[in-house]
């Protein structure tokens, strides 16, 4: 088994039974997106960017106890799996990195590898699977779907981040402004169809709701 495959199985382990809308399946569609994104981009180390897409939710703090604990089990595994001290030193600093809620203050310097899995995450957020998955991960946590007299937030961290808000100020608070955030030409053109289809999901939400529609 060679080693993207190994960290494939690590990861469907890891991730087999989240409920959050982080699973196998949303991991499968980053690295899919990904690939995709590297055709674009012959610069970058395809290897070190489809494992990094496979490994960016394992040692994420919304999905695990305890980040140090879980960080220590990847780097072990990854050892065994013949990666060099090097490329795990690569990984890491892509998985750590790239997330949201680690560049609300101010946007992280990421390799080229780094970029392409970023914005392959942050494009599995937006569109149709991004409205999907919003209203999925929000109701896992009981959250209400909209409430007019409250006013989407200004995030400013990661804490406030975590905070649970309802589902349709998420759009405003986080998935409208991702396509401003997009590190490569593909994904900045994907991103734009995704966030008009958003937006006309939005306006349409809000007609039906007055009961205009």
């Amino acid at each position: 088994m060679n080693k993207v495959n190994l960290v494939a199985k690590y990861v469907n382990d890891k991730l087999a039974n989240d409920k959050t809308g982080h699973n196998i399946d949303h991991i499968q569609r980053v690295v899919k997106m990904a690939k995709l994104i590297l055709q674009s981009e012959p610069a970058a180390n395809a290897q070190l960017t489809i494992v990094s897409a496979y490994l960016h939710d394992v040692i994420d703090d919304k999905l695990v106890d305890s980040v140090e604990i879980e960080s220590l089990k990847l780097r072990l595994y990854l050892i065994k799996c013949d990666f060099s001290n090097g490329e795990i030193d690569d990984i890491f600093n892509i998985i750590n990195n790239m997330s949201f809620s680690k560049n609300l203050k101010f946007k992280r310097t990421l390799s080229l590898e780094g970029q392409i899995v970023q914005d392959a995450d942050r494009l599995d957020a937006i569109g149709a699977i991004g409205i999907a998955r919003a209203f999925y991960y929000g109701g896992h946590f009981g959250d209400v779907i909209y409430d007019e007299n409250e006013r989407p937030r200004t995030l400013e961290n990661a804490k406030q981040y975590r905070k649970h808000t309802t589902i349709i100020n998420h759009f405003y608070e986080k998935l409208l402004k991702i396509s401003h955030q997009m590190n490569t030409k593909t994904a900045i053109e994907i991103a734009a169809r995704r966030t008009q289809y958003m937006q006309d999901f939005l306006k349409e939400f809000k007609l039906e709701y007055k009961a205009k529609r």
